[in-house]
């Protein structure tokens, strides 16, 4: 089975900062790491080729200190790596994302298989793996926990929803979006680690994909921030103060007279 594993490096949510200018994230300065919804798919696609073999391969779009992320996955035991790095994919939304990875994928010859986190931490919109899927005409299962069934022609996963779970057949070839129920990332081995050290990520420009600079970016994007400011704070409190038989009749005649809640006759 031939594995296409989806990761992307995101800045350190403790040091998120914006450029005034584009609204865009600024990366310079900012420590960057491995998406962490990424590591669970890494981990379902490492698992899935243990049971059937074939090969696992990383992709990611990102400037060119995102080929960290590719020497990371492959310390985890991923067989190979490409990064999709262009000043021409700066700024892209979900979209323009997803035109390059599904260039990159063809590149690749395809897969049979496309394994992505649920979302990403710095945008969490959770589009790219759905929207990946439209691109390719593929068929998708989002936020699968866990795997049933593995198979060369299909899989059977347990799709998480907010009241438990479906299963699902989903046939091959197909792409899934997982989340952290579907199993514990293993730890970076020595042996991959030392690859890891000496591997050259191979890198593709938009050029390479045969994308012309309007179809991806900026220019590529049908969506953009327009703004970005933390919210007001706007509800009020008050310290209902005395003892605590007394404070607590006060609290429920004030939310019934609020109409919060209402006792029963």
């Amino acid at each position: 089975m031939k594995i296409v594993v989806c990761i992307k490096q995101v800045p350190d949510t403790a040091q998120v900062k914006l450029d005034p200018e584009t609204h865009t994230l600024k990366r310079e300065g900012v420590d960057s790491i491995l998406n962490p919804f990424d590591l669970f798919a890494l981990e379902a696609a490492l698992r899935m080729r243990e049971q059937v073999g074939g090969t696992v391969t990383a992709i990611s779009m990102g400037p060119p200190q995102a080929e960290a992320v590719i020497k990371e996955a492959i310390g985890y035991g991923v067989d190979e790596g490409l990064l999709l790095s262009d000043r021409a994919f700066a700024g892209s939304d979900t979209w323009a994302t997803t035109t390059a990875l599904a260039a990159g994928i063809r590149h690749l010859g395809g897969a049979d298989l496309i394994v992505c986190g649920k979302q990403a931490v710095d945008g969490d919109t959770a589009q790219v793996g759905p929207g990946l899927a439209q691109r390719l005409g593929l068929p998708q299962v989002a936020f699968v926990k866990a795997l049933r069934e593995v198979a060369e022609d299909h899989l059977v996963v347990e799709r998480q929803m907010d009241d438990g779970f479906d299963v699902v057949r989903l046939p091959l070839p197909g792409l899934i979006t997982v989340v952290r129920e579907i199993g514990e990332p293993r730890p970076p081995s020595l042996k991959g680690k030392m690859r890891a050290k000496k591997y050259q990520v191979p890198v593709v420009g938009a050029a390479d994909l045969g994308l012309a600079p309007e179809e991806v970016g900026l220019a590529g994007s049908f969506t953009q921030v327009i703004k970005v400011f933390a919210p007001e704070v706007a509800g009020k409190r008050e310290i209902i103060e005395g003892p605590p038989e007394e404070a607590g009749a006060e609290l429920i005649d004030r939310l019934v007279d609020s109409k919060v809640i209402m006792l029963g006759s």
